[in-house]
Formats: C-alpha cells, structure tokens, sequence
C-alpha cells in the first residue's frame, strides 16, 4: 500500500459512537477497535455509551453519555459531540456509524474538520421515512465513507454517496496464538458429550434466519445424525433501527418442539469470551443462514471470520456483505439465498469430516487476511488521507 503524503502529527479524531462495550455485538466489537487502532497513531476524543470508559486506553479523552433511551442518547450524544469538538478540535470527526453522521457533521464544521462516517449496511437502507428524510443527507456530505463490504459500498452508491468518497475496509479478527482448547470443558459444561455440533452466535433477530433453518434444514440433518445439537450462543435483542425481534427465540424453541426437533436444540444465551473460544473449538459447522430481509442487511458478517480464525468453517447463503467473509472451498460454503438443499448438503459434507485438519487449516489461513492490524493500517491510512485535504469548507 502506497502510503500517503506525511502530516502534522498527532493527526486529532474524535469519533462518535453508540457501539461500544458494555455494549455488545459485532459493531460494539470493530468500534473498540477502530479507537484502539487510531489511537496508536493518532490523539483519539470518543463521545460513547455509558460505561466505555472501562474498554478504552486509560489516556484515551472520553465523554460517556446513556444509551438508552434512542432519543436519550441522540440528544446527549449532539451536546457531548459539539462540546468535544470546541474543547478537542479535531482535525477528523469519525461517525461510527450512520446513527450518528448528523452528531459528526455538526462537530466537524465547529471544528472545520473532515468527517468520515463508517458505514454497516442497515445504517443505508432502512425503511424509516425520518431517518431517511434526515439522517442519509448527512451520510452523503461526508468527505469520506468507510464501507464494511463490497455490498455495503453498493448500497452506499444507491444511496447517493459518491463512488470517489467511498472506500472498503473489512472489520478484523483477533487471531488465536498457542493452542486452542477447551472443547472438552465446553461440552461437559452444558453436557453434550460426543454429539455432532452446529452453532450459531449472535442476535437472535429475523434475518439471522434461524427460525427457518430450524423448520427448512435441521430436520434432514437430524435424519443422518439423529444426535445432532444446534448450539445457538446470543441474545434477543431490539433493533434500534428496523422493528424488534424480541420473541423470537421462543418462536424457534416452539417450532422445533412441533417438528420433535427439541432435543436437537440448545439456546445457551449471550456468553463470555473466554466461553465463545470454546465454542468455536467444540463445534463442527457454523450455521449462517441468513435472509433477504426487505429494509434490512447483513453488512459483512464478521462472526463468520471470527469461527474461521478457530478453524471452524462456515455453512451459509451469499446474502448481502457475507461473500466478503467467507470464501467458497476455504472457509466455508455459501450457496443461493435460501436454498436448504444446497446448505444441508455442505452441513453434511462438514459433518462427515469432523475435526478435519485440513479444513482447519484452510478456514484459519482465510482468517489470517483480516487482522486487526491490517485493519487498523487502513483505518490509519484513511485518516491521514482524507486530513491531507485540509480543512472543511
């Protein structure tokens, strides 16, 4: 990568966020580390959650402000951003997320700094009239956007936002060092012996398309291995910006109750890191299937990389950003949006093969090309590039 003309250091960010721990989910997860990352270089300002404080550089300048309420947080975030912005005067102010590209429009012309706002996919299509009247208009003036994928840098240009401001940056991926155990605590743990094991992790919301695999796949599964269990690791969670999904899991333990599936099923909540590692070194197959959701995304699909980096490969359907994260024949097997057929054929295939060496290998060297220091080398060029142009006009 050619890197860019030098400038006056410390180049000065301050990104505004709602994703942070203790939150979690994948966008809490790239938002640390795009503060930890930038902040290697940079002098980094974070308007965020209550209670990041804790996740952050202990020298990091911080402003928590409630997450909750929605309307809580989105007035408290555009006083916190416009008094961060006179105090701090960033020389870049970083959205991390559309949510917040109005808030980092507002900061960046009290500073007369550029704004770059970090985009998902959901963040450029949802079907919300205001959000759509009010919030896309900020995305569109800012002086660069940061898509997570392919797809979402297309959804981007549909959106209005300019191919010449617009750029990819994958998330990243923590790569394990050492040996990689505690298979044999895990299943003891929640008692599931030699069972073959699928899992899924995260949100259990409708696009993830668990309840579909479970009417659409698992039964043929269970047909060849009448032992099988579906591990489905994570929580029932409101989307802030497309309905909610609370009841879902429920719906899932009922359906698969009807089709005399519940004993091939097994809801263990939202686990810590340590619990997920083992996860991921227990099971045999990662489950993806996620839908083609009207006025929703899946952005990229950063757990599908995280599994790989333990060696587990990924089953799924080529919907929205996850092509990006899983490579045909290297880390998994995706095949068209909701053909079962295909996808319990490549379960199958993976089951037949447990504890593969080869098929390990394979998904970790695909995990190998998103490390977070490769992201945050990108991260760290893209800021320097778009300061270069000087300040806002």
């Amino acid at each position: 990568m050619t890197e860019p003309p030098a400038v006056p250091k410390p180049l000065r960010i301050l990104q505004i966020t709602r994703n942070l721990p203790p939150l979690r989910g994948g966008m809490e997860r790239l938002n640390l580390h795009i503060a930890t990352e930038l902040t290697r270089e940079f002098a980094v300002s974070i308007v965020g959650p209550a209670g990041c404080r804790a996740a952050l550089p202990p020298s990091m300048d911080v402003r928590e402000v409630p997450s909750m309420p929605l309307w809580r947080f989105l007035c408290a975030a555009l006083v916190a951003s416009s008094r961060a912005s006179r105090r701090f005067r960033p020389d870049v102010v970083l959205a991390g997320s559309g949510l917040v590209a109005p808030f980092a429009w507002v900061a960046a012309r009290l500073a007369s700094a550029r704004m770059v706002v970090y985009v998902h996919g959901l963040d450029l299509i949802v079907p919300n009239r205001i959000y759509r009247w009010f919030w896309l208009p900020f995305i569109r003036r800012a002086d660069l956007c940061i898509a997570n994928s392919e797809h979402t840098a297309k959804l981007a240009a549909a959106a209005g936002v300019p191919a010449s401001r617009t750029t990819v940056v994958h998330p990243g991926v923590d790569l394990p060092t050492g040996d990689l155990d505690g298979a044999a605590d895990f299943r003891a743990r929640f008692g599931l012996g030699e069972r073959p094991l699928l899992l899924s992790v995260g949100r259990l919301i409708a696009r993830k398309g668990l309840l579909e695999f479970v009417e659409n796949a698992l039964p043929a599964i269970a047909r060849e291995h009448p032992d099988v269990c579906l591990v489905v690791l994570g929580d029932e969670s409101p989307a802030l910006l497309h309905g909610s999904s609370v009841g879902l899991g429920e719906r899932i333990r009922a359906r698969a109750s009807e089709i005399g599936l519940e004993a091939n099923l097994l809801f263990i909540g939202p686990q810590d890191d340590e619990t997920l590692a083992a996860a991921y070194a227990a099971c045999d197959v990662h489950v993806f299937p996620v839908r083609d959701v009207p006025g929703d995304v899946e952005g990229f699909g950063m757990v599908a990389v995280e599994v790989a980096a333990h060696g587990l490969p990924t089953v799924g359907f080529a919907v929205g950003g996850v092509p990006d994260a899983v490579e045909n024949g290297v880390s998994g097997n995706l095949g068209p949006s909701g053909d079962y057929h295909s996808l319990v054929g490549s379960v199958l295939r993976y089951l037949g093969k447990r504890n593969d060496a080869a098929t390990q290998m394979s998904a970790r060297g695909f995990a190998a090309r998103f490390s977070w220091q490769e992201f945050g080398s990108r991260m760290r060029h893209a800021m320097s590039r778009v300061a270069i142009a000087g300040p806002a006009k």
